[in-house]
């Protein structure tokens, strides 16, 4: 089986690679952004036209997984569309010139996202016309482009991956726990629950799509444990030997305040990210569950439990100088 994996270079993309490329009876190849010496990894900008073709002739894959995208929480809209939309058109259209092998894109949960909690999300639930973020209107619009494909294609949606190599989760909370900066966010009513996936168990479940001819459609992924969100980061801070969460805000003014650094950050030329987003603040204040029925019909059950998942974290947290 010779699979193709796009976003190498990146957190999901660059695990499954590492975890899979001696993986008997596979035969992978990682393409991505960044230049990378491996003898298995070739560096392509995925959002210029016919990028992949000659890649992809050569290789031939049966199945190309496109794990590519920009997932950080604030940037310009015309780089979402251009990583997020743009590249999996290309990706797409590349495919097809090759005989339309099986697709497996990963999306991501946050294509439900409303500001309200949400319990028990099922895969066929209302998406849209309404996106919590740029970022999730436009892995949405590349689900789009994925039902249109004429061959196989599987959808999956992780919740708040996190594990070893981690570049999107907990460094941006991390950072804040280091410098005392991070607050407990409050409000009405009981504490937000959520779930999580643990990376390891997302790419056993991507080798699983890539493998398995009846995995089709969308799946939602997660480890099938909602947890405490706030109580899951402060012990996960504790076991770090970082300090808990610091003051108290309520939830109305940490989301006045991320409105005003983002319109700080996009009316100014300030660098980097704005310290805190509406997104950010929703996720840790209203409860976001999902029903992986499907996943475990189909895909089978999740490889680790969430315990196990945030071990393997915490163990490789600890080793990072």
């Amino acid at each position: 089986m010779k699979i193709l994996i796009t976003g190498a270079s990146g957190f999901i993309g660059g695990r499954f690679l590492q975890r899979f490329r001696d993986r008997q009876g596979v035969e992978l190849l990682g393409i991505g952004r960044r230049t990378l010496d491996l003898p298995d990894y070739r560096s392509i900008d995925l959002s210029q036209s016919g990028a992949l073709d000659t890649t992809l002739r050569a290789f031939a894959p049966d199945v190309v997984i496109h794990a590519a995208a920009l997932a950080s929480p604030f940037a310009p809209r015309r780089e979402y569309l251009r990583h997020n939309v743009e590249a999996t058109r290309h990706t797409l259209d590349s495919c097809r010139a090759q005989g339309a092998p099986k697709f497996v894109y990963i999306s991501s949960s946050s294509v439900h996202y409303r500001p309200c909690d949400q319990l028990g999300i099922r895969e066929d639930d209302p998406i849209g016309p309404a996106f919590a973020n740029t970022y999730a209107e436009t892995k949405a619009a590349g689900e789009t482009l994925v039902r249109a494909y004429e061959g196989a294609f599987a959808i999956l949606r992780p919740r708040a991956v996190f594990g070893p190599g981690d570049t999107v989760l907990f460094p941006r909370l991390l950072a804040a726990a280091k410098r005392g900066k991070l607050p407990r966010i409050v409000r009405d009513g009981p504490p937000a629950i959520g779930d999580l996936i643990g990376v390891d168990a997302l790419t056993d479940y991507m080798l699983r799509a890539a493998l398995m001819p009846e995995a089709i459609g969308a799946f939602n992924l997660s480890h099938g444990e909602p947890v405490a969100m706030q109580d899951f980061l402060a012990d996960v801070f504790h076991r770090l030997d970082l300090p808990p969460p610091g003051r108290r805000i309520g939830y109305r003014t940490a989301r006045t305040a991320a409105f005003v650094a983002e319109a700080l950050w996009s009316l100014l030329p300030l660098r980097g990210e704005p310290p805190v987003t509406r997104f950010g603040v929703d996720v840790l204040c209203f409860s976001k569950t999902f029903d992986i029925a499907k996943a475990r019909s189909v895909l089978g059950e999740p490889s680790q439990t969430l315990g196990q998942a945030t071990d393997s974290f915490v163990a490789w947290q600890r080793a990072q100088p």
